[in-house]
């Protein structure tokens, strides 16, 4: 399968989206898709249909669909993450343009690696503020969304690509200023304890 370059750009910012908030469900989706003819992946992208890496993200996906939900816990399993979801959303983007250029190649796998990025610390930035919550539904109820929302994309980015890419973009806009908010709100908290503990004169 060959795309026009504007549709691979397209595909690749909404599967690295999709794989920054979860790889597993990303890749298996892929597979599954891919496996019953739902979708036509590039012949690089043909070892995904295997029902050995079907199976083993599957598996993947069930053990981190109840490690994401235990609050504290997550944090940790997010940030253990970050060297599994990007890598992997890089080299998604590697094989998927093998065709390519090197240069054009190399472009499109740091572009993948980035917007996963971007995904993966918009999705732990949220972690961080929801885990506080004494609702433990709350944290439940994120985790949930966000592997709906990885399936949904990464289907929705095979059929309607640019549609999957402008909703990631929209995404990517939100959490760049969610980020933003939290740290600033974070920057300030310090700032009001250093004041606190400054001795007072007179």
């Amino acid at each position: 399968m060959r795309l026009p370059g504007d549709q691979i750009v397209a595909l690749l910012v909404a599967i690295s989206f999709a794989a920054g908030l979860n790889v597993y469900a990303t890749v298996g989706t892929l597979g599954l898709l891919g496996h019953y003819g739902l979708v036509t992946l590039p012949q690089q992208l043909h070892l995904l249909t295997s029902w050995w890496v079907i199976g083993a993200s599957s598996a993947l996906f069930g053990v981190g669909f109840f490690a994401d939900k235990i609050p504290g816990f997550d944090l940790v399993w997010n940030t253990l993450h970050t060297f599994i979801r990007v890598p992997l959303a890089a080299l998604l983007a590697w094989r998927a343009t093998d065709n390519l250029t090197p240069g054009e190649q190399l472009a499109a796998t740091f572009l993948g690696g980035l917007v996963a990025l971007v995904a993966h610390s918009g999705k732990t930035a949220a972690r961080a503020a929801v885990t506080p919550s004494p609702e433990p539904l709350s944290n439940a109820g994120l985790s949930l969304g966000e592997d709906t929302l990885s399936i949904a994309l990464t289907w929705l980015a095979t059929k309607h690509p640019f549609v999957a890419a402008a909703i990631a973009l929209a995404l990517i806009l939100v959490i760049i200023l969610f980020i933003r908010w939290v740290w600033k709100s974070i920057r300030n908290l310090f700032v009001r304890a250093g004041n606190l503990l400054q001795p007072r004169t007179g």
